[in-house]
């Protein structure tokens, strides 16, 4: 069975929603049609495999079909694919998972791996990583790893954040792209200046998760990795000192958001600095996915965040991780592991990579001669990177920042003052949240 999915109205990919509710959602999520299980093969069936995918969009829905369809050429496995779109595969996830969930399916590296493998949601992979941990490094290693040291996660590709902007916008205009943070804002005052929106915003509806890559870069560039890392953690305050100083500087750059960003969806955003509307925008390289003009690619390029403090440089990069789990109890145990040492390796990456473009592969010994510019320089950023982040709701708990984060700062956001009062109130919520 392969469930229609629902692509999203908005004319372009939802890539990165917030869990409204990965600890919580309750049973009625799995009484709908949004997520179920294909029901997969019965069980002794050693023929196929089922997999869940939240690959919907059409990209990556192209991409997972051409990496099924290899991996049964080379098995005779067939792969049943539950495809559901992005933002309801997220809300749903739980009650699917304690359901009858496929065999196999897409989800994100970090705490949101180790949320469902700690909750026994997800069963671990320690032999498929003995035959593909050769070509992943260290830090994919460890961003693969539950709480309790063994394997849960098998990543596929990541993208980096970073600031975006057009070639052509620059030339015309003979701007530079910034290194520092004085020279970030000096840019902008020059562009707003020029009758540009200096950097494209949109977090309507939604997309309120759009905020959070500015957040998290203005705070890894002031106050660094470990920092910020105690913060998504839940081990540091969010009235500490360190903070206002973010809210500071994000005050500081916050006249130069486009305009009615609050009612705007990303993809909106991302389009008016595609049409030389707005000179900057703070996104991810999914911002591909919305360009099929190869010269509009060519005319794309990025920077990374600018320093702030040169104590810390430039040297974390916010690079999510997507890939795949086990569940807990998959119906064809062997043809899943087949699968996910299959989805583990080069081959696998070379494929999806070849038909998605907005992304980079994690596996060391994949083949990068085919990638776009975008995708070499993406390489680049992240292979350079002395920290790599996964984003505020894969780094933290998403239900602290989907219900507490994200409302304080987008209201802060639409009038923003000194952030006294946001970064309490954020506070008060802390504890119902962490422990210790």
């Amino acid at each position: 069975m392969t469930q229609q999915s629902r692509i999203p109205a908005a004319g372009g990919p939802r890539r990165r929603s917030v869990v409204n509710g990965m600890m919580g959602v309750g049973a009625a999520a799995l009484a709908g049609p949004a997520l179920a299980a294909c029901g997969g093969p019965p069980a002794g069936d050693t023929k196929s495999v089922t997999f869940g995918s939240n690959g919907a969009d059409a990209t990556p829905k192209k991409a997972y079909a051409a990496v099924t369809k290899a991996f049964t050429g080379k098995t005779e496995l067939k792969v049943k694919t539950n495809t559901v779109d992005h933002d309801t595969f997220q809300k749903s996830i739980s009650s699917y998972l304690q359901g009858t969930p496929d065999d196999t399916f897409t989800w994100f590296a970090g705490y949101r791996m180790q949320y469902f493998a700690e909750k026994k949601l997800a069963g671990p992979v320690d032999d498929v990583w003995e035959t593909i941990g050769s070509g992943y490094s260290e830090a994919a290693k460890q961003l693969s790893k539950g709480t309790d040291g063994k394997y849960y996660f098998v990543p596929l590709y990541n993208y980096p954040w970073a600031v975006f902007y057009r070639k052509s916008v620059f030339k015309e205009r003979g701007y530079t792209a910034p290194a520092t943070w004085s020279q970030f804002v000096a840019l902008a005052k020059q562009m707003k200046k020029d009758g540009l929106s200096p950097i494209a915003s949109g977090y309507g509806g939604g997309d309120s998760w759009s905020i959070l890559g500015a957040f998290d870069y203005l705070n890894l560039r002031a106050n660094g990795y470990d920092f910020h890392m105690d913060l998504m953690h839940g081990s540091v305050a969010w009235s500490d000192k360190r903070m206002s100083r973010v809210l500071d500087l994000w005050r500081e750059i916050a006249p130069y958001y486009q305009p009615g960003a609050g009612g705007r969806s990303w993809q909106d955003a991302a389009q008016s600095l595609l049409e030389k509307k707005s000179g900057m925008a703070v996104i991810g390289l999914f911002l591909g996915q919305q360009v099929t003009d190869p010269a509009l690619r060519d005319d794309i390029d990025f920077f990374p965040f600018p320093e702030i403090d040169p104590a810390h440089g430039m040297d974390s990069v916010e690079a999510p991780t997507d890939g795949f789990m086990l569940s807990r109890d998959p119906k064809n145990p062997e043809g899943a592991r087949k699968f996910l040492e299959f989805l583990g390796s080069p081959e696998a990456e070379n494929i999806y990579m070849g038909v998605d473009p907005s992304n980079v592969a994690v596996h060391s010994k994949a083949d990068t001669s085919k990638y776009n510019a975008l995708q070499k320089k993406s390489a680049e950023l992240i292979g350079a990177a002395k920290h790599i982040t996964q984003f505020s709701d894969r780094d933290s708990d998403p239900g602290f920042i989907s219900t507490v984060v994200l409302p304080g700062l987008t209201q802060w956001l639409s009038h923003p003052d000194d952030g006294t009062a946001t970064l309490k109130k954020i506070e008060s919520q802390r504890a119902r949240f962490f422990s210790g």
